[in-house]
């Protein structure tokens, strides 16, 4: 494009208003639970999981939730299993299994097969089309933030891999509709990676730049639509971005408040998360409305997520 060619136009949409406010500290990892049509939403700050029914007509009453004693940061469903009797949480050591009947949880598997390392947390993640589990590592909260974490493959084993290290704010994992590339957004370096993902084998190879974000933001957490365009939370800037299968910005979610965390589609409606602000560290409806849950409709579906495969050997409730 030319220096006098008129840039196109970017699609918008702007929220004024949650969906449902619970204060999050951290709010983050909205996920889908089609079996009953229920998003589920973690805290990591308070170490929840929140789980709103979306067929009431009012979903502060219909809200519930899991206290755990670990940072929780991403939740999935399990291939073969009721998601209302257990589901699949990233905690501070590995993956665990949450028994939604009790509320206890026991890992699955743990990011060392040593000694847990105490500075190191697990942060965002998902399932791959081999219904693998990808999570990465970062610094725990309260922490000098340092470039220690990793990506790690959870296979449904006992066992994790680590893919990439080291990394500093490891962010989501997604898909093309194709299932063929493979995206990943390293929030401190404010850059989404693409790679090659081959269906038969799950390998992945030739790593290269697919968007880079030029702001004063951070993007964190993505969702990909039924089109191949990547809906991109910015931290800080209080927007979601729209961007095309080819890298090019065309849209944006404008939003109250800064700390845009994460998306994720139901149906066609666009559920965000956000994280706390304190006073003094934006408006006054900013601070008021952070932590809060929003939805808007963008006019088109996501894709749905792939469910973690996890061992009989590991778990014969699976």
């Amino acid at each position: 494009m030319s220096s006098t060619e008129a840039k196109p136009e970017l699609q918008q949409w702007r929220v004024t208003e949650p969906f449902l406010h619970l204060h999050c500290g951290l709010g983050e990892g909205p996920y889908y639970e089609a079996a009953t049509h229920s998003l589920r939403f973690v805290d990591i700050k308070k170490k929840r999981v929140h789980i709103v029914d979306l067929k009431a007509p009012n979903p502060e009453t219909a809200v519930e939730t899991f206290q755990l004693d670990t940072p929780v940061t991403v939740t999935a469903d399990i291939e073969g299993v009721d998601p209302r009797d257990r589901i699949i949480i990233g905690a501070k050591y590995g993956i665990a299994a949450l028994d939604r009947r009790t509320g206890e949880y026991e890992y699955i598997a743990r990011f060392s097969a040593d000694a847990d390392n105490e500075r190191l947390r697990s942060n965002d993640g998902a399932v791959d089309p081999h219904g693998r589990f990808w999570l990465g590592t970062m610094t725990d909260i309260g922490l000098d933030l340092q470039p220690e974490g990793s990506v790690f493959l959870f296979d449904g084993t006992r066992t994790a891999r680590s893919m990439r290290h080291p990394v500093t704010i490891p962010n989501s994992v997604g898909w093309s509709p194709d299932g063929r590339t493979l995206y990943f957004t390293h929030s401190s370096e404010r850059t989404i990676f693409a790679f090659d993902y081959d269906a038969r084998t799950g390998d992945v190879s030739r790593e290269r730049v697919f968007y880079v974000h030029d702001g004063p933001g951070e993007p964190d957490g993505f969702r990909v639509d039924v089109e191949g365009n990547l809906w991109q939370a910015v931290y800080g800037e209080g927007r979601v971005l729209k961007i095309s299968p080819d890298g090019r910005l065309v849209g944006e979610v404008r939003l109250p408040t800064k700390n845009i965390t994460c998306t994720q589609f139901v149906g066609t409606e666009l559920f965000i998360t956000t994280a706390g602000m304190q006073e003094g560290e934006g408006t006054e409806e900013e601070v008021a409305l952070s932590g809060a849950l929003f939805r808007v409709d963008v006019g088109v579906k996501g894709l749905d997520p792939f469910l973690f495969k996890l061992s009989k050997v590991v778990d014969p409730e699976s």
